[in-house]
This record gives C-alpha cells, structure tokens and sequence, in this order.
C-alpha cells in the first residue's frame, strides 16, 4: 500500500469510527458504568470483533454475505437480538453508583466478550467493509502485509475514538449520581443499544 493511498485510508478510518454506532454506544456505557480503565477492556474486544470482520472479508466470506439473502439474514438477526438484549440488561440495570474513572468494577471477561460481540454480530460491518476496503488493496503488491496495515489502521484509529467516547462518559458522566440521575442514563443507554438494535434490522442487503 502506497503511503498516499494509506493516508487516504486513516481518513476514511476515522470517518468511520466517528460514525455513531453500537460501538460508540457501548464504549460510553462501559465508561459510564465502570470508569475508564474498565471501558478500555471491552474496547480491546470491539477491535478482536473488527479483526474478525477484516478476516472475513479477506478471505472472501464477505461476499457471500452480500449475495447470499439467507446467510445476510441470520447473522443480521442474531445481531439485533444481541444488541437488543445488551439494551434490555442496560435498561433495567440497578442505580448503582458510577464508577470513578479508572475504576475496574464489574468482571474484565464480560467487558471484553461483549465489546467483541458488539461488533463480530454486525453483518452491516462487514458489507461496509467490503465496500470500503478492497479500493485501497494493490492485488500486484503482498496482500497479507496490507491487510495488517489495513487492520493496524482501523483497530488504531477505532482504539482513538472509543476511548474518547469512554473517556467523555467516565469523566462526564460520573457527574450524576443520585440514583434517579443513574436510573435515567441506564434506561438512555438501554434505549440507544435497542435503537442500534432497530436500526440494524432495517439493513438490507446491497443498501
């Protein structure tokens, strides 16, 4: 990958990680409920999940899953159903007190797993990914070396704007803490992973 088209690429990489999604939502919960340190092992798993979907697509499993209805189908479904239930636990969490930041409350392999899953079970991902990737591969230079650098790319750039959005949260957020403030923020939170939730089963093959 020529420097230019890499420069081209962290562009497009931040773009997407700003992008208001699952992952932004997941990030400032995480940061919410559990303080900074916290987020940042679940947000160590959403880059696992988008190594995952960089695989797939790599090794052409992406295509099948922008052509094949049944195969975009069941994992678009499972997706939602995740996503809605990671809304229904948020909502109807415990006013428990916010975390300070830097707090490690909570079980790490929880965190972890579940920012995995967040964006492993997004098909969306990986049509996007399909879209947007393979403009930027050279097929005459190694394929291997540039879709580390692809990966490198994205798990920094998302890694950068997570822990923003967990940071933002941790240190904001904390601010409210009487438990009908908590109480609130669970249910706006729940509510956004339900809404990603929504918005995901709408997505349609191709769109």
């Amino acid at each position: 990958m020529a420097f230019s088209v890499w420069l081209a690429f962290l562009v497009a990489a931040f773009i997407i990680s700003l992008s208001p999604g699952a992952g932004a939502v997941y990030a400032m919960s995480c940061g919410m409920r559990h303080g900074y340190r916290h987020a940042l092992v679940g947000i160590a798993g959403m880059q696992l999940g988008l190594a995952l979907q960089l695989l797939v697509v790599a090794v052409g499993l992406g295509a099948l899953l922008a052509t094949s209805t049944l195969a975009f189908n069941v994992v678009k479904w499972l997706g939602v159903a995740y996503l809605v239930w990671l809304g229904w636990q948020q909502f109807r969490a415990e006013p428990h007190a916010v975390a300070l930041p830097g707090a490690t409350s909570g079980s790490a392999r929880k965190a972890f797993v579940q920012g995995f899953l967040v964006n492993a079970s997004n098909p969306k991902a990986t049509i996007f990914f399909l879209a947007v990737v393979p403009p930027f591969i050279d097929p005459a230079r190694p394929l291997v070396a540039q879709y580390l650098a692809v990966l490198g790319t994205l798990a920094f750039t998302d890694l950068v704007v997570m822990s923003g959005y967990a940071l933002l949260a941790a240190r904001v957020l904390k601010l409210l803490r009487e438990p009908h403030h908590i109480r609130w923020m669970n249910r706006a939170f729940g509510g956004l992973f339900m809404l990603a939730g929504g918005l995901l089963a709408t997505f349609k093959r191709g769109a």
